[in-house]
């Protein structure tokens, strides 16, 4: 009997997970791709596992991955593949990675798998479905206002200086008494928003393997992603994200990215002023209450 859809998803992850789990904190090297990205052995080995059984069971279906690249590219289904999203972290030992897989359909993402191999907690969401994390639904959680919410991205180093004004937009109209945002996570952010621990994530220079398989995870958890104009995520995306748990704060928060003057249902203080050992480098200037 055919597998579903879902069924192919776990065994793929599963098989990511065998051909990971072993070279985690392990003796290797870590390589530097054209892109300045890096990779490992494990990146390479869990992509041919998944690969390989996806070849086997859906003939048909199309592949894009990261390390390997894209096969049947005129297919309408399309099993998208980062095998180990957060390279650094994997490298440097931390348990904040994830494999990412997605199904899309015609361009769009309809079914998402972010798995944490190491703490062994993985998320599954379909489109017109629930997500689930380890088989139990989760849901994000409400935001009131952009004032207050909790803000992550990778790093702020991926911003090019437009984006980066974007970015501490933002940021000093969540935080207006200490920015205080959270910086690492790659895909885990992602994840912890589906499952009502942060209530934004904001990226920039994503490819389709990145944010595929985010979209079913965190719009089954009843949350919404979007580029940065506030478009719906697809294959052809431009590669800015923004991930929020609450669908209601969307226009808030664009409208926040666009000025450090007051957005909507925000209050700023005057005092905000400088980011910790930033040597100077100052958030846009607030104007007057």
């Amino acid at each position: 009997m055919a597998l579903t859809d879902i069924e192919l998803a776990q065994k793929l992850t599963d098989a990511a997970r065998d051909a990971i789990l072993p070279l985690f904190r392990g003796d290797w090297e870590a390589e530097t791709k054209a892109d300045n990205s890096a990779v490992t052995e494990a990146d390479r080995a869990a992509e041919a596992a998944m690969r390989a059984i996806i070849e086997k069971e859906r003939p048909d279906d199309g592949i894009i991955g990261e390390e390997y690249g894209t096969r049947n590219e005129g297919a309408g289904r399309q099993w998208v593949l980062d095998p180990i999203d957060g390279t650094q972290s994997f490298v440097a030992g931390r348990a904040i990675f994830g494999t990412l897989i997605a199904l899309n359909q015609e361009g769009w993402p309809v079914l998402g798998v972010i798995d944490q191999p190491v703490q062994k907690e993985r998320w599954i969401g379909q489109i017109g479905e629930g997500t689930t994390l380890n088989g139990k639904p989760v849901k994000a959680r409400p935001c009131p206002a952009v004032e207050g919410m909790s803000l992550a991205t990778t790093s702020p180093h991926c911003f090019d200086a437009e984006q980066s004004d974007a970015w501490l937009n933002l940021v000093v109209n969540a935080y207006p008494k200490r920015p205080f945002p959270i910086y690492g996570g790659d895909c885990y952010n992602y994840a912890m928003l589906a499952s009502g621990h942060v209530d934004c994530v904001m990226e920039a220079g994503l490819k389709v393997h990145d944010y595929a398989a985010l979209v079913p995870v965190v719009e089954g958890a009843g949350g919404i992603m979007s580029d940065w104009q506030g478009n719906p995520l697809d294959a052809g995306s431009d590669g800015t994200v923004i991930a929020l748990g609450d669908p209601a704060r969307l226009e808030d928060v664009l409208a926040a990215m666009g000025s450090s003057e007051l957005a909507p249902n925000v209050r700023l203080s005057k005092d905000t002023s400088i980011l910790p050992s930033s040597g100077g480098f100052k958030f846009p200037p607030i104007g007057d209450e």
